[in-house]
């Protein structure tokens, strides 16, 4: 697959990271305007660095694109008179819906639009999909990629919103939950690497228990709460401080800041 990036941020080289990794391209072009922040990648065999947005279209099939929500109507108009009928054009771009896209380059364009969140680039990414009606004839192209950097699902456009919420906010709300426990172990006695390396783990160890049985999160609590034991106390301690409720009341609020950056 001959892939361009353009906007090579931070979004765009955890994506880049992945594919190199992964090595999941015939050919990689990486665009920034300031190309010497990201010059180290052309160090890899088959990737080429480059502040010209054009050439990376015309040299490309699959163009991702990972620039800000307010640079994309200048980009996608730069561009456009590049597109042929093969590019599929798949856009990570928060709040920039597919309508908006089209009205640029046209309903004829396979357009996909994606939101993974960093974790793609160590390929644990949990990316969501949705598509124009052409681009559905190309959204298997998408899920290939995104799937050898981590998980993908199919959702409709108009849930694309929460889940930017879920999953791309989703990694700093779980950082910010990894961090206060990695504080009370230190509180508790442990130096601050140690602890850091016990909340990780212990954070890893209880999805992969969720994902690998399928079963709801109370039925593992129930496994590890004694009647008038530790877990349970400092479970109910948590919650009488609210845990669940500002988690909840977190999401509520980024749901409605992402709903004022929409572009129709």
């Amino acid at each position: 697959m001959k892939i361009a990036i353009i906007g090579a941020g931070n979004l765009g080289l955890s994506i880049a990271k992945g594919l190199i990794v992964n090595n999941a391209f015939t050919t990689l072009y990486l665009t920034k305007r300031k190309t010497e922040e990201i010059q180290e990648y052309e160090e890899y065999a088959k990737v080429k660095v480059t502040s010209d947005n054009r050439e990376a279209v015309q040299n490309s099939d699959i163009l991702i694109f990972a620039v800000q929500p307010t640079q994309m109507e200048r980009i996608l108009e730069e561009i456009k008179d590049d597109l042929h009928e093969k590019h599929v054009l798949i856009s990570t771009i928060t709040g920039f819906k597919i309508a908006a896209i089209e009205a640029i380059v046209g309903e004829e364009q396979f357009i996909v639009r994606s939101m993974p969140n960093t974790a793609i680039a160590v390929g644990k990414s949990m990316t969501c999909l949705c598509s124009n009606e052409k681009g559905k004839k190309r959204i298997a192209i998408a899920e290939a990629i995104f799937n050898r950097l981590g998980n993908i699902i199919i959702i409709p456009e108009n849930k694309m919103q929460a889940a930017t919420v879920i999953c791309a906010s989703g990694i700093a709300f779980w950082m910010r939950l990894i961090r206060a426990t990695t504080q009370g172990a230190v509180q508790l006695g442990f130096d601050a690497k140690d602890a850091q390396q016990l909340a990780m783990q212990t954070c890893l160890g209880a999805s992969s228990l969720l994902l690998e049985s399928g079963k709801h999160p109370e039925e593992e609590i129930d496994k590890v709460t004694t009647p008038r034991g530790c877990t349970i106390e400092g479970l109910n301690e948590m919650e009488h401080n609210g845990l669940s409720s500002s988690l909840i009341k977190g999401i509520q609020a980024s749901f409605k800041k992402i709903n004022t950056i929409t572009t129709d």
